[in-house]
């Protein structure tokens, strides 16, 4: 596996809208580092007799069937809204412009 560099530890964190510290950068680095080595080592494993399988558990059908039933009021749906403009929810306009990556 290859290792995760700085770079791209400050680039996921502009992309999740994170600020970090240059020793929050540092720390994250060394552990998402430790992640992927622990993942290449999964690949060593021979898996070639394992059949592919979603879960290890046995599964069931856990949906229930349609029905219709009432609705929320718009009083209920709006009741927790911070701000509300009417029947709407109002919300801070965020623009900002990025710089194109690459």
């Amino acid at each position: 596996m290859s290792e995760i560099d700085r770079g791209v530890v400050r680039y996921v964190a502009d992309l999740a809208r994170i600020a970090l510290t240059d020793e929050e950068v540092d720390r994250f680095t060394a552990q998402l580092s430790v992640v992927l080595d622990a993942v290449g080592k999964l690949r060593e494993v021979d898996t070639e007799r394992v059949p592919p399988t979603a879960s290890v558990l046995p599964l069931q059908n856990v949906l229930r069937e349609d029905e219709v039933r009432e609705g929320l009021t718009v009083e209920q749906a709006m009741r927790n809204a911070p701000s509300r403009d009417g029947d709407l929810f109002r919300v801070q306009t965020v623009i900002e412009e990025r710089p194109p990556s690459g």
